[in-house]
């Protein structure tokens, strides 16, 4: 029987269970453990790809699964990050286990209206403070990906917004300088406002050509409308948001990992 790290390298190409789920082992909270967990697993998710594709699919499904199992277990994951091992005989690791019901009782369907509410919250928060001054560290400063990582960020709108909450950080001494923050060219900028407003555009005509309003199904079909790598993006963005907001169920364990600081000054 192949032990999981061996099946994360086979299928992921590497057997640390961290960088499977895209996160960071000195910096993984619970919640970005489940953020990556979410966000990993929409990518391979079953009814998510096509028929040719699909049992390999349900295969790293289904390994995404066992690894979210084991390092959002607190015994589980102080065991592999000590001994690099993982208990493989661990009930949480059952190859019998329904892991799509497991993952549909983690993370329930988000809303048209969830999201309005969450951008309501979330804009000019602490929280979303906080979330960009990271943002700034782990991207040295490129506001391009900054602004694509930010949860809510509309380039016409929260720029001048997000700068402005970088510029005083970086007055501050909270976080480092980068060039490509504070020498970024205007053309750059320009051509960064051009493609938001082209791409808003294109969004309200296909709303308009579709004749879709505001609904949940609407936006289903809008998404499913754009091209791939635009799918690929609202994914992202709803993992993000469901990961970070929905409850787990109450058949999970109430069990919390380590936490650390999300970025250093």
């Amino acid at each position: 029987m192949t032990g999981l790290l061996k099946l994360c390298e086979r299928c992921f190409g590497t057997a640390d269970l961290y960088q499977v789920l895209g996160v960071r082992r000195d910096a993984a909270s619970e919640a970005e453990i489940r953020r990556g967990y979410h966000r990993v697993s929409l990518r391979v998710h079953p009814d998510r790809v096509p028929d040719a594709e699909k049992e390999e699919a349900t295969r790293k499904f289904q390994i995404l699964g066992r690894v979210y199992s084991v390092l959002s277990d607190q015994e589980q994951r102080v065991l592999y990050d000590e001994q690099g091992i993982v208990d493989e005989e661990g009930e949480n690791l059952s190859r019998d286990r329904d892991w799509e019901e497991y993952w549909r009782l983690l993370f329930k369907k988000i809303t048209v209206e969830d999201i309005r509410a969450f951008e309501e919250q979330y804009k000019d928060s602490e929280e979303e403070a906080t979330d960009v001054k990271q943002a700034y560290v782990d991207f040295k400063g490129d506001m391009d990906k900054i602004l694509q990582s930010v949860l809510c960020a509309v380039v016409l709108e929260d720029e001048p917004r997000i700068r402005k909450i970088i510029q005083q950080a970086i007055e501050s001494g909270e976080v480092p300088v980068y060039s490509s923050f504070v020498k970024e060219s205007k053309k750059k900028q320009d051509q960064r406002k051009k493609k938001a407003q082209r791409e808003a555009e294109e969004a309200e005509k296909m709303k308009a050509d579709l004749g879709l309003g505001e609904s949940s199904e609407d936006l289903k079909a809008l998404i499913q409308s754009r091209k791939k790598d635009r799918k690929q993006e609202m994914d992202t963005f709803l993992a993000d948001l469901e990961a970070k907001y929905c409850k787990p169920s109450k058949r999970r364990s109430d069990k919390k990992a380590p936490t650390s600081k999300r970025y250093k000054k």
